[in-house]
């Protein structure tokens, strides 16, 4: 590995509590997300599991980078920059747009024989359904207006008005690569999902959500927890529970 190689790796996967040897989970970000979202969730699991958050071009300290406008470029830049001799363990955790980002990943790991131990799909419907939607075409205001609606009252309000619009560019184009994106016909997966959803998520109903069970010729289970988009925030210890029984049992299958 070259240093050039070391270096995007770190720039595109954070960590925050190393745990050398221990189970990988990756961990994919929401639109408009970064990887600091998922910092109480590796604080969490410190020493448990090895939580890699990936932090996409265009917010924090990558803002000066173009953002990615499409679910497929953002998928193959984490394919390559994931270290194919690290033999640990690997799964993949996904919110909302990182779901599908964390889908089109681990097709690409399958293919390529290096297939994840499970995949959690959390507050997204199933790729495989119909999608589209025009929020990235909205102006700024109702840009925002969508994200305060998907806000709800799980995360901090949404009231810095210069953060706020230090966002948008990486918002709307993570919107557009979300709205945009068509997958193309491949196999099932064989590794287990488990879809985890929001009872009222007003973008995700629990049916939706169930959907997932058609990505995967493996083991399917759909969990449902009180809250909205980001129940995950209200609801971190049950998640991180969830996570490691699931994983636990894997490593026992």
């Amino acid at each position: 590995m070259t240093g050039r190689d070391q270096a995007e790796r770190e720039l595109w996967i954070r960590r925050f509590h190393p745990a050398p040897g221990a189970t990988r989970l990756l961990c994919l970000p929401h639109a408009g997300g970064s990887s600091s979202f998922f910092f109480p969730l590796a604080t969490a699991v410190a020493g448990k599991l090895n939580v890699q958050a990936v932090q996409y071009p265009g917010r924090q300290d990558r803002r000066s980078e173009p953002p990615l406008t499409s679910i497929d470029a953002l998928a193959d830049a984490l394919f390559r920059v994931l270290d194919p001799d690290d033999d640990s363990p690997l799964a993949l955790f996904g919110h909302s747009m990182g779901a599908v980002v964390g889908f089109e990943l681990a097709r690409r790991l399958s293919a390529a024989g290096r297939p994840p131990t499970a995949l959690f799909a959390s507050g997204r419907g199933s790729p495989l359904l119909s999608s589209g939607g025009t929020v990235h075409k909205l102006g700024d205001a109702g840009l925002l207006a969508e994200l305060r609606r998907l806000n709800g009252s799980e995360l901090a309000p949404l009231k810095d008005q210069e953060i706020l619009q230090m966002i948008i560019p990486a918002l709307r184009a993570d919107f557009r690569a979300v709205e945009t994106y068509r997958p193309a016909a491949a196999p099932p997966l064989t590794c287990p999902v488990i879809a985890m959803v929001g009872d009222a998520d007003p973008r995700v109903t629990v049916e939706q959500a169930g959907a997932w069970s058609g990505t995967t010729d493996g083991r399917f289970e759909l969990l449902v927890h009180p809250g909205g988009h980001f129940y995950l925030a209200a609801r971190r210890d049950a998640v991180v529970a969830q996570i490691l029984e699931r994983l636990r049992a894997e490593a026992l299958a």
